[in-house]
């Protein structure tokens, strides 16, 4: 192992100076080695991360550290990590941010993913994301399985709570009323459908590309036994035919594309009565420039979590949505609140792990328990953002609109 030994303590040597970490790296011909100069000073007891590299492949994601390449050495196990898991994504964050970084593709990736985003591709995306298991979903998001941004009214809620405040912060915004037809572009388990049915009195079609994500909705919409007034199909928002007096798209939209973003408005558009009003609540990247997450992490989030994700910037969905034909009335940056709903989740899939373990393979519980907690940090520390943006058909007349926006805040409560 001597060529392993050498690489690893030129790295040590290298990092040594540049991080002052609780971080102990190991391998396993039984070396080990402190990354920081407090060490020497007696500052660290104890190692709050130890690194344990299993194999020489890890080597060149130590090297030149990237959420990426750290990521993907942890995820197809040439790495094993211990600590909180915390503690690992700030530690991770701490390298990297000292690493030098390769120049970006994004333009090139955007360019590429022109071709894409067909039919075909972006099921087989939206199947490898939400397939994954239903009893693995389960087990870490609140009981209605809502797997989007909550909404923290006070912010000391319970994820239960505060997932059934998202979802009347955005029936109420679209100001949805009994009788309206509702389209729920992306409907997951049906969670917004079933409350829209049931509290709002509406009439209401989920659609979904998830096998699983379809099969359980149609059960639970069963279970309240609202099968005539709600409709579950498994279809792509581009083959949807008719009009619909609201439309919500909810955790949906990274999936269509930068260079789709217009003919996806559009498409809403035709799908909405002229007197309607749409909802589209979804992640954004805080670079101005429609970039990718900083320091490699959407790179991972490409390979591993949402193939051919693409993240807008707010004022790339605002331009895209007027080019759309529709007007952005209310905007709301939701970013603390996906960080806290973040935190909720990676806390219960640790608390579940091992159970967890036993329900999908070890690559993809590495994967998801990563990605929730990184990407915790990544909205804690306005990397991403999520924003809600009500709109409706642009051009119509001013006088009908609310002139405040008192109506969002002061909705009856309803059970």
């Amino acid at each position: 192992m001597p060529v392993l030994d050498q690489a690893i303590e030129g790295w040590v040597r290298r990092w040594r100076e540049r991080v002052d970490l609780p971080l102990r790296v190991r391998w396993r011909a039984g070396g080990a080695a402190e990354a920081g100069p407090q060490w020497d000073l007696g500052r660290f007891d104890e190692p709050r991360v130890v690194v344990t590299i299993r194999d020489a492949a890890a080597v060149p994601a130590l090297l030149t550290p990237s959420l990426d390449s750290l990521g993907q050495a942890y995820v197809e196990g040439h790495i094993d990590v211990d600590g909180a898991i915390e503690d690992v994504i700030a530690m991770a964050q701490a390298l990297v941010a000292r690493a030098d970084e390769a120049p970006t593709q994004g333009p090139l990736r955007r360019w590429l993913r022109t071709f894409v985003h067909t039919r075909r591709a972006d099921r087989e995306a939206i199947q490898y994301h939400y397939d994954v298991s239903n009893a693995f979903y389960a087990e870490w998001l609140d009981p209605a399985m809502v797997y989007s941004c909550a909404y923290f009214e006070r912010g000391d809620e319970d994820l239960a709570t505060a997932q059934r405040q998202k979802i009347d912060h955005i029936l109420t915004k679209i100001r949805l009323q009994p009788g309206h037809t509702l389209l729920d572009i992306g409907c997951g388990w049906g969670a917004l459908v079933i409350r829209a049915a049931q509290a709002f009195g509406a009439r209401c079609v989920g659609i979904t590309l998830s096998q699983a994500q379809y099969d359980l909705a149609r059960e639970r919409v069963a279970a309240a036994g609202l099968q005539d007034r709600v409709e579950i199909r498994l279809q792509d928002y581009r083959d949807v035919d008719g009009t619909f007096d609201r439309i919500t798209s909810v955790g949906m939209f990274e999936h269509v594309g930068l260079r789709h973003l217009p003919d996806y408005f559009r498409i809403i558009r035709e799908r909405l009565a002229p007197d309607g009003w749409a909802m589209n609540h979804g992640i954004t990247t805080t670079d101005a420039h429609d970039g990718e997450t900083p320091h490699g992490g959407g790179r991972f989030i490409d390979r591993y979590v949402f193939p051919h994700g693409e993240l807008p910037h707010i004022s790339t969905v605002l331009r895209t949505m007027q080019e759309g034909g529709l007007e952005s009335f209310d905007i709301e940056n939701l970013r603390r609140h996906y960080a806290r709903t973040l935190m909720h989740w990676s806390c219960a899939f640790e608390a579940k792990r091992e159970k967890l373990r036993t329900l999908v393979s070890e690559r993809i519980w590495r994967i998801w328990r990563v990605y929730l907690a990184g990407c915790a940090w990544a909205f804690e520390h306005d990397q991403i953002a999520l924003f809600q943006v009500l709109c409706r058909p642009a051009g119509r007349s001013a006088q009908e609109l609310p002139w405040s926006r008192r109506w969002i805040y002061e909705a009856h409560s309803r059970p």
